[in-house]
């Protein structure tokens, strides 16, 4: 089913509930959303920095930090 059709079954059957079921759909979709956002935020953030030359170092020296060093600071 393409996007508009989804949208517009979606909004028939919103049309169909309770104003509260309403509510708790429009809830769900904020956090659906937001969460989506996040993953957007998540992979730019990860290119951005897998691309500078400013973390080139941490490439360089891969044993300059691990697990154990936030084990020790912990």
């Amino acid at each position: 089913m393409t996007k508009e059709g989804l949208i517009h079954r979606t909004v028939e059957a919103l049309e169909r509930l309770p104003e509260g079921r309403i509510q708790e759909i429009a809830d769900f979709a904020d956090f659906v959303l937001k969460k989506h956002e996040e993953q957007i935020l998540q992979k730019g953030i990860e290119t951005m920095v897998s691309e500078s030359d400013s973390f080139a170092f941490l490439q360089d020296e891969e044993d300059l930090y691990n697990e154990d060093d936030l084990k020790e600071k912990y």
